[in-house]
């Protein structure tokens, strides 16, 4: 049986984080600060509600920078032409990006590819076998019609953003890639079934970034209430997918700054910035 399961893939992700450079944007005249805050919130506005999936900036909490920006689009093509069009404002010029990360939704079919895959052995068709890239196509085909709202979702409403991106271990002891398919598919629905109590209550989108970026997969969790994060991750630690497999990267959370707060956040920021 083959040892990789089948995975559908969406909408095109592209994750920025970004740090002000508060002393020069400070050193601006008032009306060329209240003209370039403008500029960017009608820019963002745009960016908020592109029929390929939207766009969200978060004003963000701790280090790491001081927005993030969240894209969904229809391609990598549409990604470039957003990160392009903010890059064209006025307002990165005094902007610098920390970090970013680059994904595709995904939605992994352990369950069904197990399942389809025994049918296949049971019919005598093996993997070299036309017909059996003929059922595999046809099954895909199917699963991403039935699915296509989750394949091509609209960035969340909800206030609050956690953002990670995470392996599974590879290593010497413990490696995710050689156990068996059925193994995986186990442990994987046990790991879902923690999600779904939270069903609700917080937003996950999974995507895929094998390679697109240095991890394997992005995780963006969206809630009204962020204390539900730390419950859900917190629970998560425990589940043995997590507990013996998982390797997770830097954490990021941000609060909703919708486009046309914008020019207020970068008011009061740089206000308190200058004072600090």
């Amino acid at each position: 049986m083959p040892p990789h399961p089948l995975t559908l893939d969406g909408s095109a992700v592209l994750h920025q984080v970004f740090r002000v450079r508060w002393p020069q944007w400070n050193a601006l005249a008032g009306d060329r600060r209240a003209e370039i805050a403008r500029q960017a919130s009608v820019g963002f506005e745009a960016f908020e509600s592109d029929p390929g999936g939207g766009s969200a900036v978060f004003s963000q909490l701790g280090h790491k920078g001081d927005l993030l920006m969240v894209h969904f689009r229809a391609d990598f093509e549409e990604l470039n032409r957003v990160e392009r069009a903010i890059s064209s404002l006025a307002l990165s010029d005094f902007l610098d990006q920390t970090t970013s990360y680059v994904s595709v939704v995904e939605l992994g079919l352990y369950d069904s590819t197990v399942k389809l895959y025994e049918e296949l052995f049971a019919e005598g068709i093996r993997p070299d076998d036309p017909r059996w890239t003929e059922r595999v196509k046809a099954r895909t085909e199917e699963q991403a019609t039935a699915m296509e709202p989750r394949l091509r979702p609209t960035v969340p409403p909800h206030k609050y953003l956690c953002f990670y991106p995470m392996d599974k271990k590879r290593g010497e002891s413990v490696n995710w890639y050689t156990l068996p398919i059925t193994e995986r598919r186990r442990m994987m629905r046990e790991h879902g079934m923690i999600g779904r109590r939270f069903a609700g209550r917080v937003k996950q989108i999974i995507s895929g970034s094998i390679g697109f970026d240095d991890w394997e997969w992005g995780v963006d969790l969206f809630a009204d209430d962020p204390l539900v994060f730390k419950q859900l991750i917190y629970e998560m630690r425990f589940d043995e997918a997590s507990a013996l497999y998982a390797l997770f990267g830097p954490f990021y959370i941000g609060i909703r700054l919708p486009g046309a707060q914008l020019a207020k956040w970068l008011d009061a920021s740089g206000a308190t910035s200058s004072e600090s």
